[in-house]
């Protein structure tokens, strides 16, 4: 089993920026693609980025230029580097983990493993 747990959310003033942190235990995930998905108040969850095992990434519209995904497979760590910040962006950010190995995927379905979530709130 692995798990997932999200930080670095918080409260940001448009414009600004944050690091989201997903450490995940249990099992390393150095060869599992990683995602990044954030739930807004009313809507359904959405897809945000996505990183394979080797680092390459992708990315929703939305967020293309703004969001960055990495990951430091010694710290078994995924960040999302959040940059010109809108209130479009608040939502609560979950970090999901693929242990089948496949490629990365915008379709939560295709995630095993989720974390419980970290609320990002970005003020006008």
């Amino acid at each position: 089993q692995v798990q997932l747990v999200e930080s670095g959310g918080g409260l940001v003033q448009a414009g600004g920026s944050l690091r989201l942190s997903c450490a995940a235990s249990g099992r390393t995930v150095s060869t599992y693609p990683m995602g990044w998905f954030r739930q807004a108040p009313g809507k359904q969850r959405e897809f945000v980025a996505a990183i394979s095992w080797s680092g390459g990434s992708y990315y929703a519209d939305s967020v293309k230029g703004r969001f960055t995904i990495s990951r430091d497979n010694a710290k078994n760590t995924v960040y999302l580097h959040m940059n010109s910040l809108n209130p479009d962006d608040t939502a609560v950010y979950y970090c999901a983990a693929d242990g089948r190995k496949s490629r990365p995927s915008r379709d939560e379905d295709a995630y095993d493993y989720w974390g419980q979530g970290t609320q990002v709130t970005v003020s006008s």
